[in-house]
């Protein structure tokens, strides 16, 4: 999850709409490609706005940088659609894991290989090193506006910013270890084993948080293991 904020749900996309997220797709595909096969600093605006039949000012309608090619995450819309219908009893954990499995099992194998290389870019490319730490912010903050939703604490809650955190971290440490190169399947079974690793830090809902409580480490974090 990056670059996009948590929005209200709204209506379903009207036809304009509709061709827009359609252009915007198509010229991120090609340019993925062109990254693939020519690499990254290589490859010119214009020769992605040729390969997706566009001209260089439509190109910038759709992406202000060649580097938003890479950093605009498309599933980011649906996972937090996702992410709130998912049964309320689930906690921020629970339902972001729902999320994530249930949008990207249903990628193609070339929506995946694509997402791989999008994925791949963003961790190793050094042209993107610094938009990657932007966007590890712009992660956390819309994890923690979604966890804030779900438990009814405030976004400045120091328990809801630590939990975003540590999700980022397990998510990162994911895509590092697999180096992006797994098949679908493998990753989903390494996301839901690292998204294990975060069984102590349980975010409670507002109305059952005991800050200071027993088994309480930071407010609202349930720590792992209960009182002695």
């Amino acid at each position: 999850m990056t670059a996009h904020r948590a929005e209200p749900p709204g209506k379903p996309l009207g036809l304009r709409e509709r061709k827009k997220a359609k252009t915007r797709a198509a010229i991120q595909e090609h340019a993925l490609r062109l990254f693939k096969d020519q690499g990254y600093a290589e490859t010119t605006v214009q020769e992605i706005a040729a390969a997706a039949e566009v001209s260089p000012a439509t190109f910038f309608r759709y992406f202000a940088t060649k580097e938003d090619t890479v950093v605009l995450d498309r599933l980011d819309p649906v996972m937090i659609e996702l992410f709130r219908s998912q049964p309320a009893e689930l906690t921020p954990t629970e339902a972001l894991q729902a999320a994530i499995r249930q949008s990207m099992s249903e990628l193609t194998d070339d929506e995946w290989e694509l997402e791989s290389e999008r994925q791949r870019l963003v961790m190793n490319a050094p042209e993107l090193r610094v938009r990657m730490l932007d966007q590890l912010y712009e992660g956390i903050d819309l994890l923690v506006t979604l966890a804030a939703e779900r438990t009814g604490r405030a976004p400045d809650d120091l328990s809801v910013r630590a939990w975003a955190g540590a999700v980022v971290g397990v998510m990162m440490a994911t895509y590092r270890q697999l180096a992006i190169d797994a098949p679908l399947p493998k990753y989903l079974q390494t996301m839901d084993l690292a998204f294990d690793q975060l069984d102590g830090l349980k975010l409670s809902s507002s109305d059952r948080a005991d800050v200071g409580g027993c088994g309480q480490g930071v407010a609202g974090l349930e720590a792992e293991g209960g009182c002695g």
